[in-house]
């Protein structure tokens, strides 16, 4: 019998990316000549949405992107990918959030000037509720903050676990925590008033927060329970957007398996963003006959 498709709704940040691969990135009133460059949608949401529906999910990526011409460059790759966009912010016609990245060669270690959401305050649409509906998990990275306030909110009321992408604090979060049912945080993220985030973000309510950091092992923690994950070792080419191909590698995992302990769904998503890591370029680690492998196992969560 065929696995079930699951859904997933992802509420934040896209981007356009342009991506450089240098030897190293450029010091102050230098110069250099890159090895490559691409182009490509990026953000948070945007990334975990790809990567959700790469795995084989049906992807809704709830966003701010507008008419502009570079804005149909990023939703149309993003299309392409499978990824289902709902602009909310159709009417805008100013340029899109457009972010520089530079790749070094030799460490696969990226740096990134962006923007972000700041330029942009985004209301809430009218059709929000109805992307909710069928949805198995929903994830947001924080950006946007009116929309993932009524996103978490109507995800909450419905019961839909919430995953939130905690990167570095922002405001917002502390809207958001109510509503949370995972906490995936990046080991730089700092809550105020607090020397530990994770503690914090328990105290707070949230009922399992998971901490990674880069190679070494992640750890997990739960109101009752804790525990560490192990991440592959690799050779890392290229780590842009690994931490947000994990957070879609564990949304999909949660989807698929609602009720599995958080061991291996995190062990699932670490393989998934280790895989990323490997292989140079924004897109051609999903072409590879490893996340091919990766697909089939997706496929077979939560089967019996």
């Amino acid at each position: 019998m065929p696995s079930k498709t699951v859904r997933g709704l992802f509420v934040g940040l896209a981007t356009l990316d342009t991506i450089y691969r240098v030897a190293s990135p450029p010091g102050p009133n230098q110069k250099t000549t890159a090895h490559s460059q691409e182009l490509a949608a990026g953000g948070p949401a945007a990334n975990a949405a790809l990567t959700f529906a790469a795995l084989g999910g049906q992807a809704t990526l709830v966003t701010s992107l507008g008419s502009h011409v570079l804005a149909g460059f990023a939703a149309a790759e993003l299309q392409e990918r499978q990824v289902a966009v709902r602009d909310a912010a159709r009417d805008y016609t100013g340029t899109p959030t457009v972010s520089s990245i530079y790749v070094s060669d030799g460490s696969g270690e990226r740096s990134v000037v962006s923007v972000n959401a700041a330029h942009q305050d985004i209301p809430v649409p009218d059709w929000l509720p109805e992307t909710l509906d069928g949805a198995d998990v929903v994830l947001l990275d924080g950006h946007h903050p009116r929309l993932a306030v009524a996103a978490a909110r109507l995800a909450h009321e419905a019961r839909v676990p919430v995953v939130l992408d905690a990167g570095s604090w922002k405001p917002v979060y502390e809207e958001l925590i109510p509503c949370t049912s995972f906490a995936v945080c990046s080991a730089d993220l700092r809550v105020p008033a607090s020397d530990d985030a994770a503690t914090a973000l328990l105290r707070r309510g949230v009922p399992m927060v998971a901490v990674t950091h880069g190679p070494d092992p992640v750890h997990w923690s739960s109101r009752n329970a804790r525990g560490t994950v192990e991440v592959p070792d690799v050779e890392a080419r290229d780590t842009l957007g690994a931490g947000d191909v994990f957070h879609g590698a564990f949304a999909y995992a949660l989807a698929r398996t609602p009720s599995a302990p958080p061991g291996p769904l995190l062990r699932f998503a670490a393989h998934v963003a280790a895989l990323r890591c490997t292989v140079p370029g924004p897109r051609s680690w999903l072409d590879t006959p490893e996340f091919t492998e990766l697909t089939v196992l997706a496929n077979r969560l939560g089967d019996h």
